[in-house]
Parts: C-alpha cells; sequence; structure tokens
C-alpha cells in the first residue's frame, strides 16, 4: 500500500481538528490532557478511514489492470478464436467497489460535519484561511465577537504580520518545530479590546485549499484586571488619605484634649462620621466602577423600556428634591421602543445623572428629566432613544467639559467633597455607556447650568 495517498486521504480528514486542539493546547485555551486524548481519538478515526479508502482504491486499480490485461491477450488471438473476455467480473467487482467508495465518502462527510461543528462551537474565535490568505471559515464565536469587521480584523498591522511570517516561513509555524506565530492586538471598535492571535499554518494544505488557523483569544477581561489593581492602589491611597488623617486626628484629639469635653466629643464624632461615611462611598463607587470595566466589552441582553427606569429613579429621589426644595420636571415619551441593555447598569446610570443634578443646582432649582427618540445628525442615524438631565445650576466651564469623566477629576474640588461627591459618578456613567454600545453628550455653559444626554440604540 503506498503512503501517499493514504497520507493525503489522513490529512484531509483528520487535519483540521487535530491541528485546532493542538493549538488550543498551546495557547492555554484547553487543558494540555483532554486536548491530547482528543488529538488521539480524530487521528486513530481518520487513520482507520484512510486505511479502508486506499485499500478499496487499490483493489479498483488491480481490477481494472487485470481486465486491460486480459483485454490484450484477446485481441493477440488469432481471428475467430472462441474468447469470452472477464467483462461480467470486473463490472461486478466495479459496482460493488463503487458502493463500498459511497458509503466511505459518506463516512468521510460524517466526520467532515462532525469537524465543522467542533470549530463553529469552539469559545474563541477561529478563522481559517486559504492560499489567498482571505477569511475561508469563520466559527460562531468569530461570528459574535467581530461580525463584519472580521476582514477589518485581519487588516491590523500586527496580525498581518505574524500572518505573513507564518506563510512565508511555515516550518517555525509546525508544532515540531517551535510554537505557533502569535500577536497581541488592540481592536478599537465598537468597544475596546485586547486580543491575543495565534497563527498556525496547515501543511500540507487541506483538500479544500486552506492554509492557515487563527485563533483570537479575548484578554480584555484579564488586562482590565491587571489595570485595575494598579489604579486601585493609586487612585485609592490618593483619595483616602485626606479622610483618614482627618480621623486619625480627632482620634488623637478625643484621646488627649477633648476627653473631658462632651460637646467637643460630639462634635468631633460628627466629622468623623461624615468622613466615614465619604470613604464608605468611595470604595462603593470604585468596586461598582470595577465591575462594569470587567464586562465593558461585552454588550448586554436584555430588554429594558427606559421610560419605566426613569420613573423608579424620578420616585426615590422625592424626598431629596424636597429638603433641597427643588422640583423635578419629567417630559417622558411613551411610544418608545425597548433599549437592549443591562436593567441595574441604566438605573445607575439614571441615578448618577439626578444625583448630580440635584446636588450641584440651586437650592429651589429645577431638574428637567426627558426622554426623546434620536434624530440625526447630532446622534446616529439608527434607531435610538435619548435621555437628558439638565440642571439650572452655575454651568462648567468649556475648558473642564472634555475631562468630566475622567476618575476623580473635579471642577471645584472643594464644593464636591462638602457636597459628597466622590469623583466617579460621571466615570460610571462614561463605562456604562461604552458597554451599552451609546454615546454621552455634556452641554454647558457658564451661569446657564448643564445638560447631561445619553444616547442608546433600541432594540431590533
Amino acid at each position: 500500500m503506498r503512503a501517499g495517498p493514504l497520507l493525503g486521504t489522513l490529512a484531509a480528514v483528520g487535519g483540521v481538528p487535530v491541528l485546532t486542539l493542538l493549538v488550543l493546547a498551546l495557547s492555554g485555551v484547553a487543558a494540555a490532557g483532554p486536548a491530547l486524548a482528543g488529538m488521539a481519538i480524530v487521528a486513530l478515526a481518520s487513520l482507520m478511514v484512510a486505511l479502508v479508502w486506499a485499500w478499496d482504491m487499490e483493489r479498483l486499480a488491480e481490477t481494472l489492470r487485470l481486465a486491460s490485461t486480459e483485454q490484450s491477450l484477446a485481441l493477440a488471438h488469432a481471428a475467430g478464436a472462441p474468447w469470452l473476455p472477464p467483462v461480467e467480473r470486473a463490472t461486478r467487482d466495479i459496482e460493488r467497489l463503487a458502493r463500498t467508495l459511497a458509503a466511505r465518502a459518506a463516512e468521510v462527510g460524517r466526520l467532515l460535519r462532525a469537524t465543522e461543528t467542533i470549530i463553529d462551537r469552539l469559545p474563541d474565535p477561529l478563522l481559517v484561511l486559504g492560499p489567498d490568505r482571505a477569511v475561508r471559515r469563520a466559527n460562531e464565536a468569530a461570528r459574535a465577537a467581530f461580525g463584519g469587521d472580521i476582514p477589518a480584523v485581519l487588516r491590523h498591522p500586527d496580525l498581518r504580520a505574524a500572518i505573513d511570517r507564518a506563510f512565508t516561513d511555515p516550518v517555525q509555524a509546525t508544532p515540531a518545530a517551535g510554537a505557533p506565530h502569535g500577536a497581541a492586538l488592540t481592536i478599537p471598535a465598537p468597544v475596546q479590546r485586547e486580543v491575543q492571535a495565534t497563527v498556525l499554518v496547515i501543511d500540507p494544505p487541506l483538500a479544500d485549499g486552506s492554509r492557515a488557523i487563527v485563533v483570537l483569544s479575548d484578554r480584555t477581561r484579564e488586562r482590565a484586571v491587571e489595570r485595575m489593581r494598579a489604579d486601585f492602589v493609586a487612585n485609592v491611597s490618593h483619595e483616602l488619605r485626606t479622610p483618614l488623617a482627618s480621623l486619625m486626628g480627632f482620634i488623637d484629639t478625643l484621646r488627649g484634649p477633648a476627653a473631658d469635653d462632651p460637646p467637643a466629643q460630639r462634635r468631633f464624632l460628627s466629622i468623623m462620621a461624615e468622613q466615614a461615611e465619604r470613604m464608605n462611598r468611595l470604595i462603593d463607587d470604585l468596586l461598582s466602577l470595577s465591575r462594569i470595566e470587567l464586562t465593558e466589552h461585552q454588550s448586554p441582553s436584555e430588554r429594558v423600556n427606559v421610560a419605566d427606569v426613569v420613573l423608579r429613579i424620578a420616585a426615590a429621589f422625592e424626598p431629596r428634591v424636597a429638603a433641597r426644595r427643588a422640583r423635578l420636571d419629567l417630559d417622558l415619551a411613551t411610544d418608545l421602543a425597548n433599549v437592549v441593555a443591562d436593567a441595574d447598569q441604566l438605573e445607575q446610570v439614571v441615578q448618577n445623572l439626578v444625583d448630580n443634578a440635584v446636588k450641584y443646582g440651586p437650592e429651589g432649582g429645577v431638574v428637567r428629566l426627558s426622554l426623546r427618540a434620536a434624530s440625526p445628525p447630532r446622534w446616529p442615524s439608527r434607531p435610538g432613544v435619548v435621555l437628558a438631565v439638565a440642571d439650572d445650576g452655575p454651568g462648567i466651564a468649556k475648558a473642564h467639559v472634555p475631562r468630566l469623566t475622567e476618575r476623580f477629576y473635579r471642577v471645584d474640588k472643594g464644593r464636591s467633597r462638602s457636597a459628597g461627591g466622590t469623583g466617579l459618578g460621571l466615570a460610571i456613567v462614561k463605562h456604562i455607556v461604552n458597554r451599552h454600545r451609546g454615546q454621552l453628550a455634556i452641554d454647558s455653559e457658564e451661569g446657564h447650568g448643564a445638560t447631561f444626554s445619553v444616547w442608546l440604540p433600541t432594540a431590533p
């Protein structure tokens, strides 16, 4: 039995699943033990199919050779000599082999469909490239993660360079010679994601001409965790220093000069309670921001009625609005489509915006909440709704507007801290809006209040 057809059939049947499991094992997505077991099972099944296929083909070739030889001998006989060529026997053998080959082809088809299913169900995005480096196949995870942006992802300079290296030096991309080619990518749209790309060349190519596999592992969550650890230490050490210093100073005072002064003790304990509450709010906001950043690259899936959310938040703010002798005006359209959103995070957006309007607006002022269908040219042309929260406070200078959503950025630090602000409210709003694939706009003029508008796409 010749090795060429056997190896070709074996590569066509088992090449993709074996290489896919190998890539997942090398990139750390799958455990080495289960991946090796899967490769062994696929290789054994592919070898059995290839052996039977090659054996049948050799029998067919041998039958055809015998028929050809006997026919040549018959023609060499004298004219009129009795001769009955073994055509019937050859026909029966060919028919039997044809039926066997049809059964083997059906079995190979089932294996190929199983391979397609395995590729489509892999958790990481996977692309199969042809010799022209165009996408021949994309699994379900790739379509869900990138949709119509797959060609743009392949045009990323770092990924293109890794594919070029793999195609020009395929030996170095084989498992026997070394690790597959890879690249760390930062994809900015529709929301920034960090992806680890692994390129593995298929050598020899598959029957359909496929030459390489690209696995795109999303590392956004891991990178966000690393950045948050550093940011948390830097920000918390800075923001907690003042209230902690105040608490330590008052504790020393209560232990010493104010140990026998009840009025001073009551005053100092009240201040200490305010500082402790400030630290508590700060920690709550930091934890909330961290949770939002961990899931910012994953779009929500619930359908939410924005008007219902606004009404709940407005009812919850009635005591605070009354305490400041302010007024809350609602202007909500009732015929709007639902949005695809996380209901809890959407409530947090409305709550933070209303809280800022009440907190920094004048006593006895008016806070206006409106909800309308979005219209171009200011907002995207696709269907959406716009929630606007406006106040009649002192307004914000234009120089400060671009930085309002930065962490711990305050226009008036003293006023913000005295009002109980942590400097994280608008940063939380920005990250939630980014997760919902929306837009945040801030309009303000000194002396004429401020308006914060959030555009959200409606559900299909």
